[in-house]
């Protein structure tokens, strides 16, 4: 596997709260919340998947799955492969749920951050796929979790992976990397094969940024397929999270009724606060609920902090507390803090039993699908239906067949390739 073009890049700023989970507080890892521009669909339909197809789908020379083939994805340009790759460098739960969904979940040798907790977020969800596992047994950490954000480039070497699905400039944004140590890499042990800026649409190192481009989860989903040669199945899921969005969105009541939502992250205090509107994969499963953002009106980056006074003067009717699911963070015990304090007590969403544990905003396709349903649920529950009490730790919450919002059995035959 080679690049055929490969786009220079530059440090980035940083901060405790970045790259979709820094180490912060007690080790826990958190989302930033950077800049985002304006709202935006998330999620292409069928339609604009083929519209897309010269850019999203490999090129093959010959048709046959052994034949060398290529994928074109920014910032990397497009990358040739001799054959599927068996041994994939992850860093990101975007690319592991991306693996699983296509089958291929045993490719992958390493994670960004701790593998446990990762794995524990993906098994949360796949508990209710018939099937459907992500062995995490073995797998490497690549960043050492001890406060900065790094991968040390020898374990690119120790690794010998047949693909890195790490965007290029994140990592020449760690300390120490320069661009050569990404060429290196490229040239010596592997391609790069990742975009990780289409998050929150944040701006790329400087010698990215007049040609980076932004997709959606689901155009990203597509480019990840055409690497792993499983069209059938992207487009089988993608059938999947249309009829979904369509039920959604031919159910939602008019935009005078429907709530006032804020997402944050609390830690020791304090609400760290991210828009639910703005364009980017982080957004996939709330965006589409079209829901009122609390913050909308306010001037919200990653660095941005509200004390209770200030959350009070924003009084949501529904509080989402990112990571909530498996993850990082007791959302129950949370609003219970919060519950206590006497500030806190004042704010309607705690009053009307409304802080609910929210997704992760690193999702792939599988996690985006019951994302979406949850989301769903806690906004509008008499349209939707309730969601169920959650407790930390545990699996996404059974919900009763005649109340799911998309059929687990398909999605589970999708995955074992038997749909």
């Amino acid at each position: 596997m080679t690049n055929e073009r490969t786009n220079r890049a530059a440090p980035t700023r940083r901060t405790y709260l970045k790259y979709g989970g820094a180490v912060v507080g007690g080790g826990l890892l958190a989302g930033c919340t950077s800049d985002s521009k304006s709202s935006g669909e998330e999620t292409p339909t069928n339609t604009d998947a083929e519209a897309t197809s010269s850019d999203a789908t490999a090129t093959e020379s010959g048709g046959g799955d052994s034949e060398p083939y290529s994928v074109t994805m920014s910032p990397m340009g497009t990358v040739k492969f001799e054959s599927v790759p068996a041994n994939v460098m992850v860093y990101s739960l975007l690319y592991a749920d991306m693996a699983v969904a296509y089958g291929h979940g045993d490719a992958v040798n390493s994670l960004g951050f701790d593998s446990e907790a990762g794995g524990n977020t993906l098994d949360a969800y796949y508990e209710r796929l018939d099937g459907v596992s992500f062995d995490r047994e073995g797998l490497t950490q690549l960043n050492t979790g001890s406060g900065g954000v790094n991968i040390d480039k020898e374990l690119f070497y120790e690794l010998d992976s047949d693909l890195h699905m790490v965007d290029p400039a994140l990592v020449l944004s760690f300390d120490g990397w320069s661009k050569s140590d990404v060429d290196e890499i490229a040239g010596t042990v592997a391609p790069w094969f990742g975009n990780t800026y289409s998050r929150q649409h944040s701006r790329p190192p400087k010698p990215y940024r007049d040609s980076y481009e932004y997709y959606t989860l689901w155009e990203i989903a597509e480019k990840v397929a055409a690497v792993f040669r499983e069209r059938e199945r992207y487009e089988a899921l993608a059938s999947v999270h249309d009829d979904l969005l369509g039920r959604i969105r031919s159910n939602l009541p008019p935009e005078d009724e429907r709530p006032t939502v804020a997402s944050v992250i609390f830690m020791q205090g304090t609400f760290y606060p991210s828009k639910i509107n703005t364009d980017g994969f982080a957004n996939a499963h709330v965006r589409p609920l079209g829901a009122t953002d609390a913050f909308a009106e306010g001037d919200v980056t990653y660095q941005t902090t509200y004390d209770y006074e200030t959350m009070l003067k924003v009084d949501p009717d529904v509080i989402l507390h990112k990571f909530g699911v498996a993850s990082y963070y007791d959302v129950a015990q949370i609003s219970e803090t919060i519950a206590d304090h006497p500030v806190g007590n004042k704010l309607t969403a705690v009053a009307n039993d409304a802080v609910y544990p929210s997704g992760n905003p690193v999702q792939g396709p599988i996690m985006n699908l019951f994302q979406l349903e949850m989301t769903a649920k806690q906004l509008y529950p008499e349209q939707f239906g309730e969601w169920p009490e959650y407790t930390d730790g545990s699996p996404y919450p059974e919900i009763p067949e005649e109340e799911r919002l998309f059929d687990r059995t398909r999605v589970a035959n999708i995955v074992a390739g038997n749909d």
